[in-house]
């Protein structure tokens, strides 16, 4: 007999730990206390994983197998993978526990000495929920001198033969990024996301996260997400059939009140084994085969899942364990508080805040360009904004969550993964939203006290990070254009940088 372990983000019927069951195996699902807090999930995200946990046992019983789950709240809950591991193999002495390889580089290393504290084999298969192997992606990245997303998608494409014909890729073109920078339209029609209402079962998972979770960032309701496989994709098909058309074009533009736009919002649904990567590349590229969507928005959807996740996830297990530690621009300030009260007179920071709050989601725009800028720009710590990150977003594990912040919002792996800085200054908000409309401050302003704080902070940001960043040949224009400041320019630019500064270190309302 074989134990075989399914993690909270594994909830896939196809995951490897599954193959070759046999009827006498056991299947152990625990809801532990180390994974649920080891930060401090938003209480929104724990809901939807111990509820999709408990669906996917449901299913795995109603197939017929054999499945000891260990709900949060059980008297026997021993507060811990191992433990539970431990507790099961001194029930049922199974003769191999089975697992299939984590998500995080700190669980890998440790079910990699569980043999040895278990006193029987443990096997760790591949995660072949991923469309390229930790060693594939090394492989491609082996001898290269820059590791870029694009390079990396379009070996993709070719590999998997999606949007390509037979002399090239569809529409003569491998990348449409360029068209998908449509800043919000007056009057947009934003269809409504996908909406659930809790079953039995999620009740129950709310209630238990209302009692154990209170003192966690986030609301708990209202609760509409999909918990189970037939539910994400139901999901999957309302975004494809009535927001994929627009998702190309308006898929940076944000809007005050619109928290989803036409983003699909599933990715914490495939990152949680609901969904796959290549059934919705599949429904992507056929609804653009067929007349339904324009290509420009199915390459930038298929883009996501294709290049950016499986190279995220790359890049993770091959700078790993030392990437964690990475800080290229030696950022040290702490984290301010309005990341988690939205106290602010930043109307954008606001925002992005208290949607993040209410959703354990925000788009990506707002994750890079408003809450990620801002802390470029301050010269926050990468280890208090990572951890952020992983404990506000449903969708968020260390894998996805740390080459994104360390090295796309952050620049702190010194440009591992992008070729510059993400940094931008008030007027790219004004651009692509209409957060600047219900501002305390003005972006047509670029100093004094009512000049948006992202202005100044941007030449402020240029100028302490001189020495790390003249030389970035993407850069030349604006050191030029630093350089050609006049004294009093520069400073006015630094008596407003230290004065928000310094107000934001004192916690005051900025």
């Amino acid at each position: 007999m074989k134990l075989r372990l399914i993690l909270g983000d594994q909830l896939s019927h196809n995951i490897s730990s599954l193959d070759d069951i046999a009827a006498d195996d056991v299947i152990l699902m625990a809801e532990v206390r180390s994974e649920a807090t080891y930060v401090k999930h938003h209480k929104k995200k724990i809901a939807f994983l111990f509820s999709a946990m408990r669906h996917f046992a449901k299913e795995l019983e109603g197939a017929g197998h054999r499945v000891i789950y260990v709900p949060y709240d059980a008297p026997e809950n021993a507060g811990s993978l191992l433990s539970e591991v431990t507790r099961l193999c001194a029930r049922y002495n199974p003769d191999e526990i089975i697992v299939t390889s984590p998500g995080e580089y700190r669980l890998l290393a440790e079910m990699q000495g569980w043999s040895d504290q278990l006193g029987r084999p443990v096997e760790i298969r591949e995660d072949r929920r991923f469309l390229a192997t930790p060693k594939e992606f090394a492989n491609w990245a082996n001898g290269r001198k820059q590791l870029r997303m694009e390079y990396f998608f379009r070996e993709m494409r070719k590999r998997f033969n999606v949007l390509m014909e037979a002399d090239g890729p569809t529409g003569s073109q491998w990348n449409f990024d360029a068209d998908n920078r449509k800043p919000p339209a007056t009057g947009l029609d934003v269809p409504q996301t996908y909406v659930k209402d809790p079953d039995q079962i999620t009740q129950d998972v709310l209630g238990l996260v209302a009692r154990e979770f209170a003192d966690h960032f986030g609301d708990l309701d209202p609760f509409h997400y999909a918990v189970t496989r037939g539910e994400a994709e139901a999901a999957l098909r309302k975004f494809v059939a009535e927001r994929l058309t627009h998702f190309g074009d308006y898929q940076d533009a944000m809007i005050e009140g619109e928290a989803w736009m036409f983003h699909s919002h599933i990715a914490l649904y495939l990152n949680c084994g609901l969904l796959e990567p290549l059934e919705c590349i599949a429904l992507a590229e056929e609804a653009y085969r067929k007349g339904k969507v324009p290509l420009n928005a199915a390459e930038g959807f298929i883009r996501q899942i294709l290049g950016w996740r499986e190279y995220v996830r790359g890049l993770y297990w091959l700078r790993m364990p030392g990437y964690v530690d990475e800080n290229f621009l030696d950022a040290q300030r702490a984290l301010p508080p309005l990341y988690w009260t939205a106290q602010t007179q930043m109307n954008c920071m606001r925002q992005a805040v208290l949607e993040t709050k209410a959703n354990a989601y925000a788009h990506h725009i707002q994750r890079l360009m408003v809450l990620g800028n801002f802390a470029l720009l301050a010269g926050v710590h990468p280890d208090e904004v990572n951890e952020w990150y992983l404990l506000v977003y449903a969708d968020a594990y260390e894998w996805v969550e740390l080459p994104n912040v360390s090295g796309m919002v952050l620049f702190a792996d010194g440009g591992v993964l992008a070729s510059k800085p993400y940094a931008a200054s008030g007027a790219y908000i004004k651009k692509m939203s209409n957060y600047c409309d219900g501002c305390s401050y003005q972006v047509s302003k670029k100093n004094g006290p009512k000049a948006c704080p992202f202005n100044y902070l941007y030449w402020d940001f240029i100028s302490r990070n001189d020495a790390k960043l003249r030389g970035n040949p993407r850069m030349g224009f604006v050191f030029k254009t630093l350089d050609r400041m006049s004294d009093e320019k520069r400073t006015a630019i630094q008596e407003d940088s230290t004065r928000f500064l310094k107000a934001l270190d004192a916690h005051e309302k900025v």
